[in-house]
């Protein structure tokens, strides 16, 4: 009998056990989310500054649910990063099954927001609260990038809460290895959106041109 997931249900030691997860901590490992950034200009800082401003006023009003996130923050930066216009393609809600060929098992599941070109993943947590923390979603995204129909090459993501940020690489190789990238934070002094945005293009562009 087949046993079916779904994948909001999987948890890192799930993925540790089945796939030999390993998380990597070396930092040559994922040098993309710090070397080569390109700059963005006056204008995008001004308004992921507007971006920042709205999510503090949002949260005099809680809960701040994920929809709400999603307008108020992550929508906002794929406009301003040009991210709706060609050669990106935004997919929402796309069903995912990875099986597992020995153990008669199906992970189900659904990526809540964006893929591009089956390489790189944004979600915003299922949790219902921004203020839960991104563990929330880290084996979730890690399930779906496990499903990356090149798995030759890298796979990227990015989980959003609102408030914080991370981004996740992913080799599929015989053994399964990630890492992620700091957090950032919009409680911090400054804008750290302006680093999200930069690291976010950077990820774009090898993307694009694997």
């Amino acid at each position: 009998m087949v046993q079916t997931i779904q994948a909001k249900d999987i948890n890192l030691r799930y993925l540790i056990h089945k796939f030999g997860l390993q998380l990597i901590e070396d930092d040559q490992f994922f040098r993309e989310w710090q070397e080569n950034l390109p700059e963005i200009s006056d204008l995008d800082k001004q308004l992921l500054d507007k971006v920042k401003a709205g999510y503090i006023n949002l949260l005099n009003y809680p809960l701040l649910l994920e929809d709400v996130v999603r307008m108020a923050v992550l929508y906002p930066i794929l406009f301003i990063g040009d991210f709706y216009l060609y050669p990106f393609y935004v997919k929402s809600e796309e069903s995912i099954d990875i099986a597992l060929e020995d153990d008669g098992v199906i992970i189900k599941g659904k990526i809540d927001t964006l893929i591009l070109k089956d390489q790189l993943w944004v979600m915003v947590i299922e949790s219902k609260k921004a203020s839960f923390s991104i563990e929330e979603g880290l084996a979730q995204i890690l399930t779906y990038m496990l499903s990356n129909p090149h798995p030759e090459k890298p796979s990227y993501g990015m989980i959003a809460t609102g408030g914080s940020f991370i981004f996740i690489k992913l080799i599929n190789r015989e053994t399964p290895q990630y890492a992620t990238s700091n957090i950032f934070e919009l409680r911090n002094r400054g804008n750290e959106l302006y680093s999200v945005l930069s690291i976010f293009k950077r990820l774009c562009q090898l993307v694009i041109n694997s």
